[in-house]
């Protein structure tokens, strides 16, 4: 109760801010991001897109990969309207495609550019079972399949960079804190339901692809402090946030539902707030494997912290795209 009494008040929390704080007020503090090469997934709307504004106007150069170029190249054009300085690419990307996100990377790479930092924001709710082209149900293959296999494939790039410039390099996965409803097997339900249509349940789909992000996190932490590399991994809680996330689902219940609990709700400035201090706030210099909600580390679900679970999630997602590798 007083936590909740603590965020609809907006209070505090040790970082200094909490859940009214904005994405501008968090990255007052940040250093000057003109040296900074980001790239944000789903940067065309809601989170993303104000992500992206932030770390424009704070100097940064954006990288903005999207299923929709139509849509990221509007993106870009509002951000060069406020910050004409601004250094920005559009980019071609979907994440529900393995294939289209070795391309990607390649084109990335190709461009030879630095990266300091990599956003994995984008985010599907599939409310009707699909497949992926690769074989993987829609919704675990967007959200984390695709994130976990341009991470990969973009971190020696991560960790060049950082030796190169002695900047710290930073991964941020926008999770959920719905992560924490999905209970059992994580792996088995993810056969079940890109096997067998009839026990696909959209929310829980949902929450498995964010348990698979915070787990994506944990596991990644871990290899990066073997490596001895300097580049954190952080995950975040955006918020409850009315974003095109919903589109898909718009009704007389939706609607009722967001009414009920408008409270609770916060705004674009606001859900944007945790991914930019996670991103770039000095505070955060060596902290890895955390779990961040309104700007300030918080503990994921139980399962979410299982270690054991992490490695396996990782396994088995090492093998998924591996086998569309050899299928290519």
């Amino acid at each position: 109760m007083l936590e909740t009494v603590k965020y609809l008040l907006g209070s505090a929390g040790p970082s200094g801010y909490g859940s009214k704080s904005t994405a501008e007020k968090v990255t007052e503090q940040s250093p000057d991001l003109r040296s900074v090469t980001a790239i944000i997934t789903g940067a065309t709307s809601g989170i993303g897109a104000e992500t992206a504004r932030v770390l424009a106007k704070r100097g940064a150069k954006l990288i903005l990969p999207a299923r929709s170029l139509k849509a990221a190249e509007e993106t870009k054009a509002r951000i060069l309207w406020e910050s004409p300085e601004a250094d920005i690419i559009v980019m071609a990307l979907d994440l529900s495609s393995l294939s289209f996100v070795r391309k990607f990377v390649a084109e990335f790479e190709y461009l030879n550019f630095p990266l300091n930092l990599l956003i994995n924001n984008a985010g599907k709710f599939a409310h009707q079972h699909d497949i992926s082209e690769d074989g993987i149900e829609m919704t675990f293959a967007t959200n984390h399949l695709g994130h976990f296999l341009l991470t990969k494939l973009l971190l020696k790039k991560m960790i060049e960079t950082a030796e190169k410039t002695g900047v710290q390099g930073r991964i941020v996965n926008v999770s959920s804190s719905i992560h924490g409803w999905f209970s059992g097997d994580a792996i088995q339900y993810l056969r079940l339901i890109t096997k067998d249509k009839s026990q696909y349940d959209a929310t829980r789909a949902y929450a498995l692809s964010k348990l698979a992000n915070v787990l994506h996190t944990k596991e990644l932490a871990q290899i990066l402090k073997k490596m001895g590399a300097n580049v954190t991994v952080n995950c975040v809680h955006p918020g409850i946030v009315r974003t095109r996330l919903t589109r898909e689902r718009e009704g007389l219940v939706t609607d009722l539902v967001f009414f009920f609990t408008s409270k609770l709700l916060k705004t674009i400035h606001q859900a944007a707030a945790t991914t930019c201090y996670v991103a770039t706030h000095p505070r955060l210099a060596d902290v890895s494997g955390k779990y961040f909600a309104d700007c300030n580390e918080i503990s994921s679900s139980k399962l979410g912290s299982n270690l054991t679970e992490a490695a396996r999630i990782w396994s088995a997602s090492e093998i998924m795209v591996a086998k569309t590798s050899n299928a290519n």
